[in-house]
C-alpha cells in the first residue's frame, strides 16, 4: 500500500509540473497597463528631447555672431588636421592615467592607514598624514603643477629629472592621493568596531585584522567614489601640457597657435568626453549595483 501511495504522489507531482502557468486576467491587464505607460513615457521623452534640440539649434544658428563662431570653432578643415595629432597626444594622457592612477591608489591607501593608526606612539604619523591631506586638498591643482613642473628644474638638483611628463605626473599623484586618502579613510572608519573586535577575538593581530577584515570591506564600499576620482584624474591629465608635454591638449594648442582657429580645442575636448563617458557610465552601473545589493541585504 505504501508503494502505491508513493507512486501516485510521484504521478501527481509530474502532472503538476507539466501544467503551464496561466496568469490571471488581473495580472495580464496590469502588465498591459505597464507596457502602455512605458511606451507613453518613452514617446514623451523623445518628443521633449526633439523639441529642446530644435529650439537650441534655432537659437544658436540665428545668433548674430554664429557665422563667425562657426568658422572659428567648428571648421571642418582644421578638425581633420587636428584629429590625428590629438589622438597621438591622447596616448600620453592614457599612459599618465594608468601610471598615476596606480600610484594614487597605493599612496592614498598608505596615507589613510597612517591617519587611522591608534595609540600615542603613532601621533607623528597621524599628524603628518593629516597635514599632507589638508595641504594638497587645499592647494589648487594648477598651482601645484606649476610649482612642481617649473620650480623643480629651477633648483638644478643632481639626479632629479626635468622631464615635464614625469614632473606633471608627480604633481597629479600628490594632489589626487590626498583626495583618495580621505576616501579610503572614510571607508575604514565606516567599518563597525565590532568587526575588528571579532577579528582580534579569533587571534588576529591588529595588522592582520586591518589587512584581512577591515580593508577589504572598506575598499569594497568606496569603489564608486574611487571611480569618480579616477574619472577626474583622466580629465586633469591634460593639464600637464603647461610644462610643454605634448599631450592631446598641447597638440591642439600647437595648431591653434599656428592657425588662430580654435577648432582643435573642440576636437580635443570631444576626444576627452568620448574617453570619459564609458568610465562615467561604468561608475553609475557599479553604484546602482551596490545600492541594489545594499537594499537586498547582500554583501557590499
Amino acid at each position: 500500500m505504501t508503494v502505491v501511495k508513493e507512486e501516485s504522489g510521484e504521478d501527481s507531482g509530474e502532472g503538476d509540473m507539466a501544467q503551464a502557468y496561466v496568469p490571471s486576467r488581473r495580472r495580464i491587464e496590469r502588465e498591459r497597463y505597464k507596457r502602455v505607460r512605458a511606451r507613453r513615457a518613452t514617446a514623451i521623452a523623445a518628443l521633449s528631447t526633439l523639441v529642446t534640440g530644435v529650439v537650441l539649434y534655432l537659437v544658436v544658428v540665428n545668433a548674430p555672431g554664429w557665422p563667425r563662431t562657426k568658422e572659428t570653432f567648428f571648421n571642418a578643415q582644421y578638425a581633420r588636421e587636428a584629429f590625428p595629432k590629438v589622438l597621438e597626444g591622447l596616448w600620453l594622457n592614457v599612459r599618465l592615467l594608468l601610471i598615476c592612477g596606480a600610484a594614487v591608489l597605493v599612496l592614498g591607501m598608505l596615507i589613510a592607514i597612517a591617519r587611522t593608526l591608534r595609540g600615542p606612539v603613532f601621533f607623528p604619523l597621524r599628524a603628518l598624514a593629516a597635514a599632507y591631506t589638508d595641504f594638497f586638498r587645499g592647494l589648487p591643482l594648477i598651482i601645484n603643477l606649476m610649482i612642481v613642473v617649473l620650480g623643480v628644474p629651477a633648483l638644478r638638483l643632481q639626479g632629479v629629472t626635468v622631464d615635464p611628463v614625469l614632473l606633471g605626473g608627480t604633481a597629479l599623484t600628490l594632489t589626487y592621493s590626498a583626495y583618495v586618502a580621505e576616501v579610503f579613510r572614510a571607508g575604514i572608519e565606516s567599518i563597525h568596531p565590532s568587526q575588528r573586535a571579532a577579528a582580534r577575538s579569533l587571534g588576529l593581530t591588529n595588522r592582520q585584522a586591518l589587512r584581512y577584515v577591515v580593508l577589504p570591506q572598506a575598499v569594497r564600499r568606496q569603489v564608486p567614489p574611487l571611480l569618480n576620482d579616477l574619472v577626474s584624474l583622466q580629465k586633469d591629465t591634460g593639464l600637464v601640457s603647461i610644462g610643454g608635454a605634448v599631450d592631446a591638449v598641447r597638440a591642439a594648442d600647437i595648431i591653434v597657435g599656428r592657425s588662430l582657429n580654435y577648432t582643435p580645442y573642440i576636437v580635443a575636448g570631444l576626444v576627452f568626453v568620448a574617453l570619459t563617458i564609458p568610465m562615467t557610465r561604468f561608475t553609475d552601473w557599479v553604484t546602482a549595483r551596490m545600492d541594489r545589493q545594499r537594499a537586498q541585504g547582500g554583501t557590499i
